[in-house]
């Protein structure tokens, strides 16, 4: 394929991976706009975001199988053709049964496009130049997420929340003439697929989703809807266990999970799919609620994260030149504990100045690791395992993600009762200078205007305390993750045959 070919199809793949991982961010803000359109109730409305998340984690096991029985082309052709439509019908749908509908279906092809996408950038690059496009592939994948929220912020409030959804057409389009184009044919692999292991993962693994999104919400192990999906989730992902060492023909090759380098990217992508999610998700409700920035401001005080990722990528092509990447990996999540570090230091008056640095920072390090732990997942993997391989790597950290989510905000909205509780305790008739909470009812509507100023600031408080701990957390998580890079070997001979 001539150069100018080649970069055409990877500019296409990677337009496809960006408005499918786009889409797990995007919807969020407009989340109270499709609520009152749909006429949906707070808590049925959250199935927008369950439903998508859930399809895609239950059809992801299945992509090697399908890429091997279908050809890599047709399948990738099928899923961002049917992506493109199920956007169009999301932007569409006229109540709260046909979106989540559609979700449903837009999650089943998203679930495809991500690993497939890993495989192709690798398939199509030029000898010598794989690191370069994971690179590349990873810039695309970590980007995304970070332009979602200030992208869906800006077309809700400029136009509707429909836009959210129509976005995808003028990218997924071109793309889509482009990869039916140059797109290549692949082999076709004839080989059994076992049922039975399929729909334990798919049970256990949608138990699993279904706990983590809903726990918070549920209040946890006090509901019985969360004790019966861990036990659902338990039960079907350790008989899947059984299923996957005693079957003939496996749902995965064993002999994957029995390679060092994957088994440790595989903890370290969902590790950092933990940190670049749960940042996500911490840090733009901070802005509205604690600062007071609005969606869009809020949002382009994210989109200094991308600024740290473009460089990285500069700096890295250089590093590897010189260091290994396992140091590169490790320099990589120091810059990470560091502007986590410094988020710990926050404070209420400050300005925008502290925020973009981190945000500098924190893109700079996910980019730098990012990129060279995926790189290392396949050197000693052989190129059949590639698919296969991206699926499993991709799931993994979108389960990371997922956890993430549920652990940081679980500890959130109890740091703020918390911490709630330990500063209304302060606040007595010594520590008021003009009032005294005891007496305020004495002066009637001023008084009550007075003590609901005086609750609002606690609740500021309180909820700044319990930003500061979960960034803590997620440093001290970090900083436990630095001795695992060192069971990454950069070059060994290839060990799956």
């Amino acid at each position: 394929m001539p150069r100018w070919k080649r970069l055409l199809l990877n500019a296409a793949v990677m337009a496809a991976a960006m408005i499918q991982v786009l889409d797990s961010t995007i919807a969020n803000v407009a989340i109270p706009h499709m609520q009152s359109s749909l006429g949906a109730t707070l808590d049925t409305i959250t199935w927008v975001l369950t439903s998508y998340i859930i399809a895609s984690v239950v059809a992801m096991p299945v992509t090697g199988w399908l890429a091997d029985r279908l050809g890599v082309r047709t399948l990738f052709l099928w899923s961002v053709g049917g992506f493109i439509i199920a956007s169009m019908l999301c932007g569409a749908a006229a109540n709260l049964e046909q979106m989540v509908l559609f979700r449903i279906l837009q999650g089943i092809c998203a679930a495809f496009i991500a690993p497939l996408s890993q495989t192709l950038m690798l398939d199509n690059a030029a000898p010598g130049q794989e690191q370069a496009a994971i690179r590349l592939w990873g810039m695309g994948v970590l980007f995304a997420p970070i332009c979602g929220p200030m992208l869906g912020g800006y077309l809700t409030e400029a136009a509707n929340w429909r836009w959210v959804f129509y976005v995808n057409l003028p990218v997924g389009l071109p793309a889509f003439a482009v990869l039916w184009w140059l797109l290549p044919r692949g082999r076709i692999t004839r080989r059994s697929l076992d049922i039975t292991a399929f729909i334990l993962l798919a049970i256990g693994l949608g138990a699993l989703q279904l706990m983590l999104d809903r726990g918070q919400h549920k209040d946890w192990f006090e509901s019985w809807e969360v004790i019966v999906e861990l036990l659902v989730a338990a039960a079907a992902l350790w008989m899947f266990g059984v299923r996957l060492a005693q079957s003939p023909a496996p749902l995965f090759n064993p002999a994957l999970f029995r390679d060092r380098n994957f088994v440790t990217a595989l903890f370290l992508g969902s590790m950092t799919g933990v940190i670049l999610y749960a940042s996500f998700a911490l840090l733009a409700p901070m802005m509205q609620h604690v600062y007071g920035y609005s969606v869009v401001d809020s949002g382009l005080l994210l989109a200094p994260r991308g600024i740290g990722m473009i460089l990285s990528m500069a700096v890295v092509s250089q590093l590897s030149r010189w260091l290994e990447p396992r140091w590169i990996i490790l320099i990589g999540f120091v810059i990470i504990l560091m502007s986590l570090w410094q988020m710990t230091g926050w404070s209420l008056d400050m300005g925008r100045g502290p925020i973009i640095v981190s945000g500098i920072l924190q893109g700079f390090g996910l980019a730098t690791t990012f990129g060279p732990v995926m790189s290392l997942a396949f050197v000693t993997l052989a190129p059949q395992f590639r698919t296969e391989a991206s699926s499993i790597l991709y799931l993994v950290r979108s389960l990371g993600g997922s956890f993430g989510i549920s652990v940081t905000t679980t500890m959130l909205a109890r740091g703020i009762q918390t911490s709630h509780e330990d500063l209304a305790a302060r606040v007595t008739s010594s520590s008021m200078a003009v009032i005294d909470p005891a007496s305020a009812d004495r002066f009637g509507t001023l008084g009550e205007a007075g003590m609901a100023m005086l609750n609002a600031e606690l609740n500021r408080q309180a909820a700044m305390i319990a930003y500061l701990s979960d960034f803590q957390m997620l440093a001290w998580m970090i900083l436990g993750l630095i001795p695992v890079v060192m069971l990454l070997r950069d070059k060994p001979p290839p060990r799956v045959a």
